[in-house]
């Protein structure tokens, strides 16, 4: 995502205005019409975030880089061969389905609250071959999994849920995990010079600090196993960082 115009910070202090945490400012409404507004297409969402052509490319081979890690990392997981089941969490038209997760992962669902990004994945050949699996039109406050999955992929969407809800997702996902799984998400950093969270009030999202994530994972009682940044991106464009945590559960 290119970097937000102005953070909001958390509000200013004064003797009639109350402090307000940025993800107060959160409108799901917005946010869903926002994205309605958005070509269903792999090059409209990457342009609606603000990339470039090149970005999917470099993306991609980072994410398959830090899944090949993070498997290394978990007793008892595989690391080679495809895992059994994985899931595409905020899942867009199925970008990252198509070009990287269902060659990880035997078979992907979806899930993806806009149902014209939804529909494409419906009558995809991913989804016709059996690849994609279940196909989820729901936010990700409102899915509630009902399966093991090996690999739980969010990426590039938790800006639209409020820190609660975050926390509430995170718990359910750890409660999803089969016995080796991986719950990876690769999100955009906060560069907010006073370490605060940024509001984007174009798609009514935040973007979070890395210690923020870190204090939800740890709310939500998970492990960050493995953490770092994509790299590659040329540094002549101004984007935000983009940041990958594996997590394990505690126990």
């Amino acid at each position: 995502m290119s970097e937000p115009s102005e953070s909001t910070g958390y509000g200013q202090e004064s003797s009639n205005t109350p402090i307000v945490a940025v993800d107060d400012n959160i409108n799901p409404a917005a946010s869903i019409k926002y994205w309605n507004t958005v070509s269903a297409t792999s090059n409209g969402m990457l342009a609606a975030l603000g990339h470039y052509p090149w970005y999917s490319r470099i993306d991609l081979r980072g994410s398959k880089l830090f899944l090949a890690k993070s498997r290394r990392l978990v007793p008892g997981c595989t690391t080679g061969g495809k895992l059994a089941l994985g899931v595409d969490c905020g899942a867009g038209v199925g970008r990252v389905t198509e070009g990287f997760l269902c060659h990880v992962c035997d078979t992907v669902d979806t899930v993806e609250p806009v149902e014209k990004f939804t529909r494409v994945m419906k009558e995809s050949s991913l989804k016709a071959s059996g690849v994609i699996g279940e196909v989820y039109t729901v936010g990700l406050e409102n899915w509630y999994p009902d399966k093991l999955y090996d690999l739980i992929w969010t990426q590039f969407c938790v800006g639209h849920l409020k820190d609660i809800q975050l926390i509430d997702y995170v718990k359910r996902c750890c409660a999803a995990l089969s016995e080796t799984g991986i719950l990876v998400f690769k999100e955009n950093i906060s560069t907010d010079p006073n370490g605060n969270d940024m509001y984007d009030e174009e798609d009514s999202s935040v973007t979070r600090t890395d210690e923020k994530f870190r204090s939800i994972f740890k709310e939500a009682e998970m492990n960050v196993i493995a953490s770092e940044l994509q790299l590659g991106f040329p540094k002549t464009f101004k984007l935000l960082p983009v940041r990958f945590y594996a997590l394990r559960p505690k126990a």
